[in-house]
């Protein structure tokens, strides 16, 4: 089984690095982009019985940072 975690900040958190991307696609002629949010994507390859909750208590402890981060579970 696999499961699949979309790591985000909240709205309202500082994106430095999305900022820096928005910047960098603007001088390469992609004027068209008025934000960038960047995030991470972690998969996980699960054994058999874990649970979407399993893997929520994962994201609170470790894999995500939730005062400043939301995340996002897809269990595949």
């Amino acid at each position: 089984m696999k499961a699949r975690v979309h790591v985000m900040l909240k709205n309202g958190v500082l994106d430095p690095q999305g900022e820096a991307v928005r910047h960098a696609l603007g001088a390469m002629g992609f004027d068209k982009v008025e934000g960038v949010r960047q995030g991470k994507v972690i998969d996980l390859e699960l054994a058999e019985g874990a649970t979407e909750s399993d893997v929520a208590e994962m994201c609170e402890k470790l894999l995500a940072n939730t005062v400043i981060e939301r995340y996002e579970i897809e269990m595949l």
